[in-house]
């Protein structure tokens, strides 16, 4: 092991109780409550998921699992991506027609545990077994979106802007992933268990709240 790998793996427990703490502190401002007021344009949608930590964190993950844990980098790391955005639309025109699912904001912040976790391990799955896995969980959050902008007169603007941030978020991810690729599995085990502490913490303030 390098100085410098061993260096890291000496602050990582730190790093990660840092970020549960955080994780901790925020849930009450991680996605509460029904905030359609503010949306009503491209713009105020695309900056949305930027403001809510657990979506934020999740559609990180999503490309840091794919680039991490892709054979090659091809095509094929696309696959999460393009299920979670796509899913993310379904829940939300769901939401938009008053479909309502048990436990979205507990599955909301799961998903951010679940997806940093493959992260970590870089889990390989066939292409469309990664993209039905982030898509059960983009389901709960297009739902939840979808319920905050029923009635919204600009929601498919609004819905719009958000998918395309969410599609921002991934390719960040994916850059993340193809950057820590080059660490070995150090680099994973700090990037995706940071994230599953965080999804931890948002879960414990989720199934108290």
């Amino acid at each position: 092991m390098s100085h410098f790998a061993f260096h890291v793996s000496r602050k990582l427990p730190r790093a990660l109780l840092a970020l549960s703490l955080l994780g901790a502190a925020t849930v009450a401002s991680a996605h509460t409550g029904n905030d359609a007021g503010l949306h009503h344009s491209v713009a105020s949608g695309f900056v949305h998921p930027f403001t809510g930590l657990d979506h934020l964190l999740a559609m990180l993950a999503v490309g840091l699992w794919s680039a991490l844990s892709a054979a090659a980098i091809d095509r094929r790391v696309l696959w999460a991506p393009v299920g979670f955005a796509t899913m993310l639309l379904v829940g939300a025109l769901l939401g938009f027609a008053g479909v309502t699912l048990p436990a979205v904001e507990p599955m909301i912040a799961a998903s951010v545990l679940v997806i940093g976790l493959l992260a970590a391990v870089r889990l390989r799955l066939p292409g469309w077994a990664a993209a039905a896995v982030v898509g059960a969980f983009a389901l709960f959050h297009g739902v939840a979106h979808g319920a905050e902008l029923a009635g919204v007169a600009a929601r498919w603007a609004v819905i719009g802007g958000m998918v395309g941030a969410t599609l921002l978020l991934h390719a960040a991810g994916l850059g993340a992933g193809l950057l820590l690729r080059r660490t070995g599995r150090w680099g994973a085990w700090l990037a995706g268990g940071g994230i599953a502490s965080m999804g931890a913490a948002l879960l414990g303030g989720a199934l108290l709240a």
